[in-house]
């Protein structure tokens, strides 16, 4: 019996190598494994030995050849195969463990060239592993350092069962899969709509259920050389304290913590069913939750709090008098986790920071039988020139409301509107199929406090009926992106009720 290991992660493969070889397999490798083997003290030929042909090409070609690919192929249940191999002077190759160039953690450092980033493509290592796959049922193949040990247990026990190699295959192919789209996310750069596109997704762990009980659900990561090839995210949150987070929570946690990073101010967000029914921006971050909590205090129940700043012992003495699933924030104070631990099951996630909104990760959407991918809505609205479209021009105060209501709109789920005033989410109204029903509900929460608030809606009116409804709740002021055919009839019912209107000349839908 023989065997191949070339390898770049070498975690395990001396043991892997000696419990080869007690169990009687020949073990030949390339390269800085064959050294590492050998300095271990173990019996190890070289490839070329096994060849009969020295590496050329600076080592571009060492297992490319038909000694090793033929004894990989062959079909052992075919007679002539067998035959050929005999009449050729090659032996058959039974077990491959091979990993591949760390081609991603090259080509993120910022200094590598395309001459470097090309020498760590891997040729002969997928050739060789997608050789072993193909040819399961006679050949183990071996890509994970972690499959090492149970394959030397079933090798000892016998014959390695069917299914095991049909999945050890399966993880090879993938393992390969993934590598090949590394490389073409770096040749095509920051294309996010190639002509054929593939994603590269690491499963971290099972989910109990989905959205609901009977629906199996799990959270993958997304590998990819666009971000560093690093985890980011809520994918990657650090969770300290509490249960298991579900499908729905992460949904929430995203929608969250997404809020909250999108104002540079200190922000508290909180979030229900991916809506933010709570946010406000203050110096003091305390008091930013306090605000947050006034914007609709029966709906947070239950909900997500995400902050943008390091959450203190302050913030958590408010956080903790209301019961939440999840508090996420980028550090937490020790004062601010003895105080929240103390909630058994509530979930504490620290996620970092620096790789999250604005990294323009494309953002994917299942439809049926395909896939939407869009760029993120990144849009900088601060950079937003507001046109005065009414009478009255906004005051100072207004302009102020209506820029931050405008940001905190493009949260909210179409159709969406915004009832905001000093840096205060006051009240709502998200995916109805009309607009007017959105005013309606965000002037129901807000109630007395919409008189002298900003309004934001996330596209045009169609009709002037939500402004005059808005007017008559209160509000002073609307911005909105405008190009309806009837604006002009829209904009007549704001300067009959005083109210200064802006439109943005972009739209912020979130369906």
């Amino acid at each position: 019996m023989k065997a191949i290991i070339s390898v770049s992660d070498k975690t395990g493969v001396v043991d892997l190598a000696r419990g080869l070889g007690e169990l009687g397999f020949e073990v030949y490798s390339t390269g800085g494994t064959h050294k590492a083997l050998a300095e271990a003290g173990l019996a190890v030929g070289s490839v070329s030995e096994l060849t009969g042909f020295p590496e050329i090409l600076d080592g571009r070609v060492k297992t490319l050849h038909p000694a090793v690919h033929g004894g990989i192929l062959a079909r052992r249940d075919r007679p002539s195969h067998m035959e050929e191999l005999a009449r050729s002077g090659i032996d058959t190759i039974d077990l491959v463990a091979v990993n591949l160039y760390p081609f991603m953690r090259t080509v993120v450092r910022k200094d590598v060239s395309l001459e470097e980033a090309l020498e760590n493509i891997d040729i002969g290592g997928p050739t060789l592993i997608r050789a072993a796959a193909k040819n399961f049922p006679h050949v183990l193949v071996l890509v994970d350092p972690a499959d090492y040990p149970r394959a030397l247990e079933l090798l000892r026990a016998g014959p390695v069962p069917l299914d095991e190699r049909r999945r050890l295959a399966l993880k090879a192919f993938q393992h390969v899969a993934s590598y090949d789209t590394a490389i073409a996310q770096y040749l095509r750069g920051s294309d996010a709509f190639p002509e054929e596109l593939t994603l590269a997704l690491h499963k971290l762990f099972d989910l109990r259920y989905g959205e609901n009980p009977h629906q199996r659900a799990a959270v993958y990561q997304e590998e990819s050389v666009l971000w560093g090839g690093e985890p980011w995210g809520i994918v990657a949150a650090e969770q300290l304290h509490g249960k298991a987070l579900s499908y729905n929570n992460f949904l929430d946690a995203d929608a969250a913590w997404r809020a909250a990073l999108d104002f540079a101010a200190p922000t508290a967000a909180i979030v229900k069913h991916t809506n933010p029914c709570g946010l406000a921006c203050h110096d003091d971050l305390a008091e930013a939750y306090r605000r947050a909590l006034s914007g609709d205090p029966v709906s947070a129940y239950g909900g997500i709090v995400a902050v943008n700043r390091e959450l203190t012992e302050a913030v958590a003495q408010e956080i903790a008098k209301t019961f939440y699933e999840i508090v996420v924030a980028p550090a937490f104070a020790e004062e601010a986790l003895a105080i929240l631990r103390k909630k058994r099951d509530l979930r504490i996630l620290r996620v970092d920071p620096r790789a999250a909104v604005g990294c323009g990760a494309p953002e994917y959407r299942r439809i049926s039988g395909g896939f939407l991918v869009q760029e993120p809505d990144a849009f900088t609205d601060d950079s937003i020139e507001l046109k005065v479209v009414t009478e009255r021009a906004p005051s100072e105060e207004e302009v102020a409301d209506l820029r931050f209501a405008w940001r905190v709109v493009k949260h909210v789920k179409s159709n969406a509107i915004v009832l905001a005033k000093d840096r205060t989410l006051l009240g709502m109204g998200a995916g109805q199929p009309n607009r007017v029903t959105s005013v309606h509900l965000a002037l129901r929460r807000a109630e007395e406090r919409a008189r002298g608030a900003a309004l934001a809606s996330d596209a045009f009116f169609p009709f002037p009926d939500g402004v005059e409804m808005a007017a008559e709740g209160g509000v002073t002021a609307i911005i909105q992106p405008g190009g309806s055919i009837r604006d002009a009839e829209v904009i007549a019912a704001a300067d009959a009720h005083g109210v200064a209107m802006v439109f943005t000349g972009i739209r912020h839908f979130r369906h």
